[in-house]
């Protein structure tokens, strides 16, 4: 039975609300500079949607370099952060309109629980999200389902009554497995081809077009 009030909205951050794939792969590019091994640009787009800690492992040889790397990164992202972030076109107007229709919204990303707040602040999203679980929020991440389950907690609502909208396999992964509609954005850096194998309920080309897939959906 379909709920009979409007669907709560999740939504990944980096690559789908905010553009900031620049400001990260210039903060492990910098992290790394004159190291290796280092990541490639691609191997390291694959792991945005995880924990920063989880992606810099593999390339450092001891959990001493591994946090030295972290440190790194944290103070070049937080001196570049609001030159290289942007919310995407149409974002703000989209929210603004699933507000309009009473869908309560949220945030659920694996990025740190302090840029988490600031990037939403800075591109002006904080107003519509009544909850945000990034990175600290818990100890169990993307691709698991334990921050969508969290997130909808918070929330007061059920699984059955809920979408997530990310632009990674790990985002897809984690909807499917709390047992939400998964909606895979083709905005961010992962392409079709890419997300297809992770079997998203719905694609979704524009922001812009997601009030009237969630009118769909509800309806269907």
């Amino acid at each position: 039975m379909k709920s009979p009030r409007p669907y709560a909205v999740l939504f990944d951050l980096d690559g789908t609300l905010i553009d900031s794939i620049d400001l990260l792969l210039a903060s492990v590019n910098h992290a790394f500079d004159g190291r290796n091994p280092a990541p490639t640009n691609d191997e390291w787009i694959a792991g945005i949607g995880t924990p920063l800690a989880k992606q810099l492992r593999p390339f450092a040889r001891s959990d001493n370099e591994a946090a030295e790397l972290q440190e790194r990164y944290r103070v070049f992202q937080r001196e570049h952060h609001d030159r290289l972030t942007t919310a995407f076109a149409g974002v703000v107007d989209t929210l603004s309109e699933l507000e309009r229709r009473g869908h309560p919204m949220g945030v659920v990303t694996s990025k740190s629980n302090e840029m988490m707040t600031r990037g939403v602040a800075y591109v002006g999203l904080d107003r519509f999200m009544t909850t945000m679980i990034g990175a600290d929020s818990c100890t169990v991440h993307k691709p698991d389902a334990f921050p969508v389950q969290l997130a909808l907690k918070e929330l007061g609502y059920g699984t059955d009554e809920a979408v997530f909208v990310g632009d990674s396999p790990h985002d897809v992964a984690s909807g499917n497995a709390a047992g939400v509609v998964s909606i895979a954005a083709l905005w961010g850096p992962f392409t079709r081809e890419q997300l297809i194998t992770h079997s998203p309920a719905y694609f979704l080309d524009s922001i812009t077009d997601l009030p009237a897939l969630l009118h769909r959906i509800q309806n269907a």
